[in-house]
């Protein structure tokens, strides 16, 4: 696709970036399919957010500068709950720590939802 955004952000919880540091990588998750790692835009996140983590208070978002990252970013179908032809970015491998240029808290509103992040993630 011929979209490339400048910044790209992964969701994860405090001690998920904690272990990641520690291992200098995120790798796809297992238990989940391990065929890549989720990833969104900053207008876009709030939407697996919502779907996935809902009400939870230990979120932070890796800022991803995309051209730090060896492995491919294919950009592919959400859920069908998505507004349609919105397309997600997949990191197919790893996700280097030296990829991540900022790391920001990403907390809900009081009624449990989370907010886009926007262009200022």
């Amino acid at each position: 696709m011929a979209f490339a955004p400048d910044l790209l952000v992964h969701l994860c919880g405090v001690d998920e970036w904690s272990r990641a540091r520690a291992r200098g990588e995120i790798r796809p998750d297992a238990s989940g399919g391990g065929r890549f790692i989720h990833l969104s835009t900053p207008g876009q996140v709030h939407l697996p957010a919502n779907r996935l983590y809902r009400g939870r208070g230990d979120l932070v978002l890796l800022h991803i500068d995309p051209a730090r990252l060896d492995s491919e970013v294919r950009w592919e179908p959400g859920v069908a709950t998505d507004p349609e032809s919105m397309l997600f970015p997949h990191l197919y491998g790893p996700l280097p720590t030296a990829a991540v240029i900022g790391v920001t808290d990403y907390r809900p509103g009081p009624d449990g939802t989370f907010p886009p992040a926007g262009d200022s993630a």
